[in-house]
């Protein structure tokens, strides 16, 4: 018999991905969705799979909806991917971004407690949740201190993924994943915003508008990454990893790569703080502007510095990356780029 996946978030980057994961391993997929929801499909129709998925109706802040729709699909793992997943609106969101993130993962855990307790349980964790570090990477044993209504909800969930494992058997598993992209990025993320404004830049462009330069991130590729949500459930115990690459680049740097490797042009800065700017030349002896500071996209609280240590899942999973940063950018700016031939690396990796 073919296992069976109830997957929420489905519509989204990690969701699709996952999708077609589950699919290739052989299993029957279930794709829960809000009733109310405006989520596009486009996800799950460029990758070629909408028509292999099952989708429900489910609204993860009813808990006697989530009883019926477990009831009714019967999986043996259950991937909660859904999220209010933008750090800056849970600023001003912060009780919705607490009700989605923290109160509707114990609903689930509740609603498996109750109907089948041997179902495995995914929930996906994040980096956000180490905030002010001090350390050079960050594992499965460094504290906890988020700076972000995201950051603290998503601290709850993993609390009580723990607390159902100790106190009630379930098998459930933490996946804290550093930052994840793909060129199924949603385009409010700064990587797509870069990708998409370098891949469709003219001479008229207006100048790209980003915040703090210097945020230093760990990024990966969604498509290693959903590899091992599955490989976490496929363990004899359950416990609590990190995806990351252990490798560090800040905003300004990726913006540098992209604008060589689809231009072929170097940036130069110029000023400092909200007064920088980023220009490229254009002409004999002229300079065009093309980033810009502005304060607006700045957080309350800012992640300075992330930076992962995956050694636990390279130990215990056998989990490795494929993508090079390089090459995820590279995959990013092929998808949004009107020149998408001059690419060693590209979109095609989507049908590898």
């Amino acid at each position: 018999m073919p296992k069976v996946a109830l997957i929420t978030g489905i519509m989204g980057q990690d969701g699709a991905y996952l999708t077609r994961h589950l699919l290739n391993q052989g299993y029957i997929i279930w794709g829960a969705r809000r009733r109310s929801s405006q989520d596009s499909q486009w996800r799950l129709e460029e990758l070629g799979i909408l028509g292999d998925v099952q989708l429900i109706d489910l609204d993860l802040l009813e808990m006697s909806n989530i009883i019926e729709a477990i009831r009714k699909t019967e999986p043996d793992e259950i991937y909660n991917l859904a999220a209010q997943s933008y750090v800056a609106v849970s600023f001003s969101q912060p009780v919705y971004t607490s009700q989605v993130n923290a109160i509707s993962p114990t609903y689930l855990l509740e609603s498996i407690r109750v109907i089948n307790p041997k179902i495995k349980f995914y929930q996906a964790s994040t980096s956000e949740l180490y905030g002010h570090v001090f350390t050079r990477s960050q594992d499965e044993d460094t504290p906890f201190d988020p700076v972000s209504p995201y950051g603290i909800s998503k601290q709850s969930a993993f609390w009580y993924v723990d607390n159902y494992r100790r106190s009630y058997g379930l098998f459930g598993c933490n996946g804290i994943l550093f930052n994840h992209e793909s060129p199924r990025r949603g385009e409010e993320f700064v990587t797509r915003k870069v990708t998409k404004y370098v891949g469709s830049y003219t001479e008229n462009s207006p100048p790209l508008e980003l915040g703090n330069l210097d945020a230093v991130r760990d990024w990966g590729h969604a498509r290693d990454y959903v590899k091992g949500m599955w490989l976490m459930l496929q363990q004899e115990y359950p416990t609590d990893y990190v995806l990351a690459t252990g490798t560090t680049h800040t905003i300004r740097e990726m913006v540098e790569l992209c604008f060589r490797v689809e231009l072929n042009k170097d940036i130069e800065w110029s000023g400092e703080g909200k007064d920088e700017i980023g220009t490229i030349l254009t002409g004999p002896n002229q300079r065009t502007r093309v980033v810009k500071v502005n304060p607006a996209f700045y957080r309350p609280s800012e992640v300075g510095y992330l930076c992962g240590d995956s050694s636990r899942a390279a130990y215990n999973l056998n989990w490795k990356r494929e993508y090079t940063f390089k090459r995820l950018m590279s995959d990013m700016l092929r998808n949004d780029s009107y020149n998408p031939e001059a690419f060693k690396y590209g979109g095609s990796s989507d049908n590898e």
